[in-house]
């Protein structure tokens, strides 16, 4: 019997309602599980996505592409198979896609966290008897703090950085982790600015209503003393370039999940790391795969090897498979490959993501 899904050199791709999910080259039908460029990619004829992704894809991919958007829970039908969406709370217009042939269900989870930030959802366990499954921090050494307790640290780093007549400048990438960032961090009592590849996605979601406060813009016109004892946004592929010297001085920050690996936050020159993702944990892997309840699992980018050879080991079939997806949004995956140094193994999709568009002011 066909599966319902196959691994194929374009992506995941569905025969029997002849469409690919997240394909990486292009395509007649693409189904997009959230708009990071390694999951949605330029070319394909029509995308079908969540309808919060839906201008987040127009700004990425151009205005006139030819997309549709569909609620969580909404059902379409393409040749007997059907599709639906639900919430992968990774960021906002995340989704799992939930396939269903006959009475077999497979579910794609793109990119996922289980915790709730305020912004993207919740992630919502879909049963199925195939999990596709991401596996970015597929190892037991990942597993994140509380939300409350990273942002507290983030506040109490931003303060003493006042204290000591310091500009705190937080290294976040432009679309998913920016945003929760200034979210959780929208009732300071201190001006925050922010570098252009952040500010052009912020104003498309301030547009769509979204709960996020006002920031500044940093253009060369910005006065020097304006950015004086401030907090900045900005892209990692902004740390170490000429358009760092304005802030000075200024105490450098990452907020990504590589840094909860020892060492990280000193190999990037940085003055504090927090390990905040956008991905899950190790445990919140475990938590979604067994509350699909699936017979299956097959992981995807990451360590996918290391996560399937775990859970093989604790009786459940699974399989790591090959795929063009990366960490884009995490923008540090070299550190994944230092981790290993220690633990082993070695991530099996570590080349580094390019930087969005805009991203280089």
């Amino acid at each position: 019997m066909t599966p319902v899904l196959q691994f194929t050199d374009k992506g995941i791709y569905c025969p029997g309602g002849d469409f690919y999910i997240d394909p990486w080259q292009p395509v007649p039908r693409a189904v997009i599980t959230h708009a990071h460029s390694d999951h949605a990619r330029l070319g394909n004829q029509h995308y079908l996505c969540h309808l919060e992704s839906v201008p987040l894809l127009q700004l990425r991919l151009g205005a006139d592409i030819s997309v549709q958007g569909i609620a969580y829970g909404e059902t379409l039908r393409y040749n007997g198979v059907s599709i639906s969406l639900h919430p992968a709370g990774h960021i906002i217009g995340s989704a799992q896609v939930r396939v269903q042939q006959g009475n077999e269900v497979w579910v794609v989870s793109g990119d996922y966290k289980v915790e709730n930030d305020g912004l993207s959802g919740q992630f919502e366990p879909v049963p199925c008897q195939v999990f596709i499954t991401e596996s970015t921090f597929g190892l037991p050494i990942y597993n994140w703090q509380p939300q409350a307790m990273i942002f507290s640290d983030i506040r109490k780093w931003i303060y003493e950085n006042q204290q000591a007549g310091k500009s705190s400048v937080l290294l976040a990438y432009s679309l998913g982790k920016a945003q929760r960032l200034l979210f959780n961090l929208k009732d300071l009592d201190t001006p925050i600015f922010a570098h252009g590849a952040i500010d052009v996605p912020h104003q498309v979601l301030l547009a769509q209503g979204y709960d996020l406060p006002a920031i500044q813009r940093i253009t060369p016109d910005t006065p020097k003393a304006d950015l004086k004892k401030s907090v900045i946004i900005a892209p990692p592929s902004a740390a170490g370039t000429p358009w760092m010297r304005r802030f000075n001085p200024y105490a450098l920050g990452i907020c990504s999940g590589w840094m909860q690996v020892r060492g990280s936050m000193r190999r990037r020159n940085a003055d504090a790391g927090f390990a905040l993702s956008d991905h899950a944990d190790w445990s919140g892997l475990l938590q979604s795969v067994k509350a699909t309840g699936a017979e299956k699992v097959f992981t995807t980018h990451g360590f996918s090897s290391a996560f399937a050879r775990y859970l093989q080991e604790n009786g459940i079939e699974a399989e790591a498979i090959k795929t063009a997806f990366g960490n884009e949004d995490e923008e540090a995956p070299q550190e994944a490959g230092t981790a290993t140094a220690a633990v082993d193994p070695t991530p099996d999709n570590g080349t580094a993501a390019a930087p969005a568009a805009g991203e280089s002011e």
